[in-house]
């Protein structure tokens, strides 16, 4: 049987094994807290509890590897806590790194592909670039096949502008220039399910849809598509932003998905924002 062994099994992770289950996998699914083991339990999941477990036996009946567990100013806390035994699972079939395109930084909304120099304008950013090298030599150190994905900004059910829109807190943040890369997250569930089937070793990809644009432009249609007002208008240099949000307006890039589509053969279900907020909305019920 095939198993998966999903560290940190959150958002994106989740919608992978989904799929994966309804194909008569088995998946093992770690998170820290202890209230969501009856959670998982009930997605058909079984639940690990790590930190706080040892990962060695599930590691041997895994086949199939995915680390969604962000770094952090120490490091990859996988890479440091189980480095030593993932290297030696040698039976891993794939295993599935699931980064972000922050890694090129700011590109003053230029193009950028996999072969893009690193160049990360945030600490985020410049963990993810650690984090990405410590995995690809362990693997390398290994034999392991490692596959790195770099993810666009997510969005999905649950993930939308709608509710904000709705409540009247939405705001349309104006930088002259800014472009962000999105993706649905059945997109992402696809690409990953794509390559688990054609896997190609120390592959990289980007994983975003077909459409960058301005972040105002989407909150804009949002509102559109409720029949709403658009939201107000701010200066980006006016705006009461989180330290989290303000990063985000660091950075501006158009990011390129050709590989996924050449490599792994995957037609993206909803390739701009559009189709993605069309589709939420439907399955809201309007």
């Amino acid at each position: 049987m095939s198993t998966l062994l999903s560290l940190g099994h959150g958002y994106s992770a989740q919608v992978l094994g989904r799929r994966l289950l309804a194909e008569g996998w088995q998946v093992i699914g770690t998170t820290r807290s202890p209230d969501r083991v009856q959670t998982l339990k009930a997605m058909g999941v079984e639940p690990l509890v790590w930190p706080g477990s040892s990962l060695s036996e599930a590691l041997g009946r895994a086949t199939h590897l995915l680390t969604s567990v962000a770094p952090d100013a120490e490091g990859d806390p996988v890479l440091a806590a189980e480095g030593a035994a993932i290297a030696a699972a040698r039976h891993l079939r794939w295993i599935g790194y699931l980064s972000t395109t922050g890694v090129y930084g700011d590109k003053g909304g230029a193009w950028v592909d996999e072969s893009t120099p690193l160049c990360p304008t945030t600490a985020r950013g410049q963990q993810r670039v650690a984090a990405e090298a410590g995995w690809q030599d362990l693997c390398a150190r290994a034999g392991l096949p490692l596959h790195i994905f770099r993810l666009a900004g997510i969005y999905g059910p649950g993930r939308g502008p709608f509710e904000k829109v709705r409540n009247g807190s939405a705001r349309r943040i104006i930088r002259e220039g800014q472009v962000f890369s999105r993706i649905h997250v059945e997109d992402i569930a696809e690409v990953l399910h794509a390559s688990i089937r054609k896997p190609h070793p120390g592959a990289i990809y980007n994983v975003c849809d077909d459409d960058p644009a301005p972040p105002q432009d989407v909150i804009a249609h949002a509102a559109r598509l409720l029949g709403l007002p658009d939201p107000p208008a701010i200066p980006f240099d006016e705006a009461d932003l989180s330290p989290m949000a303000r990063s985000f307006y660091a950075e501006s890039k158009r990011v390129r998905n050709d590989r996924i589509k050449r490599e792994l053969g995957v037609t993206l279900r909803y390739p701009d924002y559009r189709t993605g907020l069309a589709a939420l909305l439907d399955a809201a019920g309007r």
